[in-house]
This record gives structure tokens, C-alpha cells and sequence, in this order.
């Protein structure tokens, strides 16, 4: 695996890097580092295909990608188990770094 980003519009903290340490921890990946990212405007976007804050990215692709989405400054939604959320959960993070890295459990 060569890298991972997380991608955020500005001012939109939230749990996505953390989940991503904790994911890159858990996955064996630990001294994988990643680069946050702030995408600032609608060009930039669309420059990056950016589809939502926050887009996650392993080795340039997005795993949680959804088809037929288009660049925006919007809040992201993710659908995890149980309830949509504003982040990938631990859970799916950890099985995407596994796919990329060649380590599925």
C-alpha cells in the first residue's frame, strides 16, 4: 500500500482521522502515514473529485466510493450497519486498508 489521505472541506472536523489511525493501527499499518487534505472550493473539487466531506483515499482511490457521484463541497454520507454517519466506521476503514495492502483477514 503506498498511502492513505483523508479529505475534508474547511472548517469540517470530525471523526475521520482518527477512525483512519485507529484503522491504520489495527490493520498492522501502523507506521503508514497519512495526509489530511483541505479542499476549499467547488473548483478544487471537481479538480481532485472530491465527492463529500470527508473523502478517504487508499493508494489514490476512493474505496467508499458511490457511482454517479459528483464533485462537491457537501457533508459526506457513509453507510455504516446500523445508521448513516459522517465517516467510513472502524470497521469498514480497517477491510478497505486490508483489500489495498493484499491482507484481508
Amino acid at each position: 500500500m503506498r498511502g492513505s489521505r483523508s479529505c475534508r472541506r474547511p472548517g469540517a472536523d470530525g471523526p475521520a482521522e482518527e477512525r483512519l489511525r485507529q484503522a491504520l493501527d489495527d490493520a498492522q499499518l501502523s507506521t503508514t502515514d497519512f495526509i489530511t487534505r483541505v479542499v476549499a472550493d467547488q473548483a478544487e473539487a471537481e479538480r481532485s473529485a472530491f465527492t463529500g466531506s470527508p473523502t478517504m483515499l487508499i493508494d489514490g482511490l476512493d474505496p467508499f466510493a458511490e457511482p454517479g457521484a459528483t464533485p462537491s463541497l457537501s457533508c459526506r454520507i457513509y453507510r455504516i450497519p446500523h445508521d448513516p454517519a459522517g465517516a467510513p466506521g472502524l470497521d469498514q476503514l480497517r477491510q478497505a486498508l486490508q483489500t489495498a495492502a493484499g491482507t484481508e483477514a
